[in-house]
This record gives structure tokens, sequence and C-alpha cells, in this order.
């Protein structure tokens, strides 16, 4: 079939930038830029993209037909441009404004707990709890919400129980900055851990003041001073160092320490000055939501500034009703909350989302109209589906145009290398790149492979993944994929600061992109006479194919590199084998097998540039 003639179109496109939403149709985009429909896809078609009228477009494809008729687009994700009108109608920017006036009070810190996973933060949060609770409450069901406050010396201190670092990142993703102070628990006799450092890592990313609790220092093998050393590598220097980080040694199980560590929180609180208008209406945010049986919707909520009422129009996110019930957190019925108060609420229409912001509407009328255009937008987002996914911030190619528009920009960095050395090598060489109008700031460097815990906080801090000399992982790549971020991997540490650099002048022109094909775990090793060693496999993902390049991975670590020489099913000789069947696989080269490896087979694909 032949291509249909492309002329551009002589009229001229309106002045200023103009707002397209993304996934709009031909027919949607046309009549914005002084264009028909027809113009758009027969200019797409010219281009190689078979699209209709009514098709939604990706972002790249918007983008490159502006270009052509020369207008300045603004890509908005479905809902963006009205939810600022929906917020308008809400009165949100008046309740921010209220913060400023003579009425603000001082407000309960809130604390997120974070640590690794065995070392006793749930132990600690319980100890805090329990000191707390009355003798006459003992032995009755404490309602859990999410939140907790307790007492100390008068002043309540709000306690937001998290299940780890990965909700907390989640809910900073959503833009939810709820937590004032992060508690970083180390237990003192195996000392800073990998998820410690992952803790570590998101509560930086969220710049708040950060104490920490160094547990367990009851056992004989606690060692507090090397826990403090470990931490000052990383920049948190003790106090008792000539530092600026509360560092307070407990005991969660035999409950020493506690009071101290709750009265350094008060004082850290106190020195951040943290206030709010407990007058007018609630605002805050989502901490959890779930459907309850008996209660329908129910939804946990931090107030923020204002004060929650019963019978108060409430709206979080696509979800809105009238507040029919407020419950705390040891099961009590109250008929208002203040600020940094956490509470359970019955009486919304939906479930809310984990970290959507909530505020009390004007009216029933409003609350119910807002969350219906919510609802119908986050609709419109799904059915559009890839091609309405958010740009998720600045990537690396992207950089140079902002520079350009005399804008300074700064690209967020996760860097994982095979060993400590190269990971300083790597680092070390990406500052001394950096420029007046570039900066780059590194939310993560670490070794081993890329995880899905690297996606999480990329995404949250819209971050590029650097990875040398390691892989991603199949649930990092699917993560990856699914959340748009950039990850970008090498094994020449000239070609990747050659490819940085590149992005800061505007010259980043990739030619080829690997595409892993297939992987298999090496479950046993068979020693052939003559031959080596033969890796006996299962096929995890994708297809093995004889002949393709092949990468040698151990704990996400690329240990060699070459070719399948041999592939066979039994005694068989095959090309290729499927996921979900086993696999004798023979190496060129390559006889240090072990069991639990990763063989991971790819190719290159010409990416064609527009």
């Amino acid at each position: 079939m032949d291509m249909p003639e492309y002329t551009p179109a002589e009229a001229p496109v309106p002045e200023g930038e103009i707002v397209i939403e993304r996934g709009s149709t031909p027919q949607e985009i046309g009549p914005k830029l002084n264009r028909t429909a027809a113009d758009v896809v027969r200019f797409l078609m010219a281009e190689g993209e078979m699209v209709t009228a009514t098709q939604s477009l990706t972002d790249e494809m918007i983008e490159l037909f502006a270009v052509d008729v020369g207008a300045e687009v603004r890509l908005a994700d479905p809902g963006e441009e009205e939810e600022v009108e929906l917020q308008k109608r809400l009165g949100v920017e008046d309740l921010e404004d209220d913060d400023d006036d003579e009425d603000v009070i001082e407000r309960p810190p809130v604390i997120t707990v974070m640590g690794h996973v065995d070392h006793g933060k749930t132990k600690l949060l319980d100890q805090i709890r329990n000191a707390n609770v009355v003798a006459g409450e003992a032995g009755g069901i404490t309602q859990h919400i999410g939140a907790y406050q307790v007492e100390k010396d008068g002043r309540l201190i709000t306690f937001i129980d998290t299940p780890g670092h990965e909700a907390f990142s989640a809910m900073r993703a959503r833009g939810a900055d709820a937590t004032d102070i992060v508690v970083l628990v180390v237990a003192a006799d195996d000392g800073v851990m990998p998820q410690t450092l992952e803790a570590l890592d998101h509560a930086k990313a969220a710049g708040v003041p950060i104490v920490v609790a160094i547990n367990k220092i009851d056992r004989e093998s606690a060692d507090p001073q090397r826990v403090m050393s470990q931490l000052a590598e990383r920049d948190l220097v003790p106090e008792a160092w000539g530092g600026d980080t509360i560092m307070v040694e407990v005991s969660a199980l035999q409950n020493l320490g506690i009071d101290d560590l709750l009265e350094q929180l008060v004082v850290v609180a106190d020195i951040e000055e943290l206030t709010a208008n407990p007058g007018g209406r609630a605002k805050g945010v989502v901490l959890e939501s779930h459907l309850d049986v008996g209660r329908g919707p129910v939804a946990s909520l931090l107030v923020e500034r204002g004060t929650l009422k019963v019978g108060d129009p409430l709206v979080a996110g696509a979800a809105w009703g009238r507040v029919r019930a407020i419950i705390d957190d040891k099961g009590k019925q109250l008929k208002e909350a203040g600020p940094s108060t956490p509470v359970e609420v019955l009486g919304l229409s939906d479930v809310a989302v984990a970290g959507d912001d909530f505020v009390v509407a004007p009216d029933d009328k409003t609350a119910r109209q807002v969350a219906d255009q919510r609802e119908h937008y986050q609709r419109v987002a799904s059915i559009s589906g890839s091609a309405a996914v958010a740009s998720g911030g600045m990537k690396l190619e992207d950089i140079f145009s902002q520079i350009q528009a005399g804008e300074a920009a700064t690209l967020n960095v996760i860097v994982k290398a095979d060993v400590n050395g190269s990971l300083e090598a790597v680092t070390e060489s990406l500052k001394k790149l950096e420029r007046d109008e570039v900066k780059l700031a590194f939310a993560r460097r670490g070794v081993g492979g890329v995880t899905k815990d690297d996606i999480q906080l990329a995404v949250a801090t819209n971050a590029t993944i650097i990875g040398f000399n390691v892989r991603p992982d199949r649930l990092a790549r699917e993560l990856a994929a699914q959340e748009g971020v950039e990850i970008r991997t090498y094994e020449i540490i000239y070609k990747l600061i050659e490819d940085i650099e590149s992005a800061m002048v505007g010259m980043l022109a990739p030619e080829f992109e690997e595409v892993v094909t297939g992987e298999a775990e090496v479950r046993e090793i068979f020693r052939v006479p003559r031959i080596g060693a033969i890796a006996g496999c299962y096929v995890t993902n994708g297809t093995i194919t004889r002949g393709s390049k092949v990468r040698f991975l151990r704990e996400g670590t690329i240990i060699w590199k070459g070719a399948i020489n041999s592939l066979k099913r039994f005694k068989d000789d095959v090309r290729e084998v499927q996921a979900g069947y086993e696999c004798g696989i023979g190496l060129t080269d390559f006889q240090d097998l072990k069991q639990g490896d990763i063989i991971e087979t790819y190719e290159d694909r010409e990416i064609p540039r527009s």
C-alpha cells in the first residue's frame, strides 16, 4: 500500500504553551494546533506510524507532530489541568494560607520507624505503645490503624507504624510528606545491614531529621561503638563525636532507654518548630484504607492541619462521604481530631488510596462532584493505558533541553556496581562532570545487582539508575518498565562517563539497546570427560537459544561473558529451550559453575532514532 503524501499545512499554530493530555487522539490534538485529525494521521503515517483518528497516541508521537508544526506543547496527565481547578473549588490554597497567621499552635511530631527486618523495630514500637497503656486498658484489644499516639512529659508524639521503607517510599512517590522525623533502628550486635542502608537512603531522600536507636544493647556481642563508626561512614556522625546525629542506646526486649529515646524525639521536634493551624477545615493524608465487611470502606487518616469533625463532608482522592465516625488508635470514638492526630474514619463512598491527600470540602455537593470528576479522569487514564503513562520526571535525554532553556538541571542518580572499588571510581568520575548548569545528586550508591528496592527509590526521587558490571533482576526489570524508570548498564567505565557527559552537552545518541531474551538458573553441574562442565539448568524466563550472547551472573554481578556452545534437552541437541523446561548448557571457555548461578542470554537491537 502506498503511503499518503504528507504536506505541511500553512495555517499558523496558536502562540504560547498549549496543554495536551497524554493519550489524546488525533481528533483531540488537531483542533488545538489549528490542524485537522487527518493532518495528524497523514504526518504520522509518513513517519511510519499506522494510526487512526480515534487512537490514543504516545508522548513521542504527539511531540513529533508538535515539533513539525512548530507548536510549543506541554503534556499533562489526564485530569491534571482540571485537578488545579478542583483544588481551587476545594479551597486548598486558602487553607494553606491560613497556616501563616497567628492562630498556629505547636503540634505533635510525626515519627516513622525504619530499619533492618530483624533489628527489633516491631518490638521497639510495641514497648513504646505498651508504656502508654494505662492499667485499665491492659489486656484490651488496641485498634490498629497504622499509627498511634503516645505521651511523654505531657507532650504527644505520633508514630506511623509502616511495614518498612518500601511503604514509606511508595507514599513519598505519591507526593505524601507526612513524616517529620525518622527513627533508624540498628541492632548493636549485627551493625549496619543492607536493609539498614536502604532505609537510610529513603530517609535522606525525604530530607527529614534522623534519630538512631541502637537496639539490643543487652546482648553479649553488642558493640554500639562499631555501629556509630559504620554510620559515621555514611555521614551520620554521632553527637558524642562532634556530629549532629542523635544516637540513643536502647533494649526493646528489656525496656531500656525507651524514655531517653522519647525525650530526644521531643528535643528534635522543638528544634524543628513544628506548627499547624487547628482552626478551619481539616486537611491531611491517607495512611491506609480497606473494606470492612460490617463497616464498609474504612480509611486511616493523619490530620495535618485544621480539625476533622464528625459530619464533615470529606474528599480523599476519588472517594468522598460525610464523616460518620472518628475512632482513635485505642478504639475510642472521638467527636473531632486536631493536627498530627491519626484516626480511623467511616463514611467514605469507596476505598481511598494510601498516600492520597484528603480535605474537608466546603459542602457535600462540592465533595461529591470533585470525587466523581477525579474518578472519571482515573478511568480515562487507565483506558489510555501505556499511551497515558506519566513521564516520571526528568530522564537522562531530557537534561540538555532543560539546560538550553536556561534552567539549572539536577540529575538524580542511583549507582550500583560489582565491588566497592568500582563504585568509588564511578562516583568520583561522575562528580567531575558537574558544571554550574547541571548538578548530580546521588540518591543511593551501593554494591550488588539492581533490585526492586532500587526501582522504588528511583520512582520516589525521579532518579536514573546507572549499573556498572551489574544487572537488574527480572522483578526489577518488570517494575522499571511498569514505572518508567530508566536503567543504564555499562561494563566499560569510559563508555559510562562518555554517555553521561554526552547527555549534558546534548549529543546522547545510543544506537543499540540490549534486550534480555532468556534466563536460566543453574540447578546441577555435570562433568563430562574431554568436554568439561555442563550446566543442568531450568529456564525461568524467555527462551534460551544456541549461539546466543550470554552473561553469567552470580548474585547480580557479571562474572563472565561469552556464548552458548551447546544446548541439549536430555541427550538431544536442540536449537532453543523455552521457559518452564530443563536443559543442559555448555559455555565457551567457562568452567567455574555453581548452583544458583543465573545464565542470561541477550541480543543487541538497533534503536530507530527520530
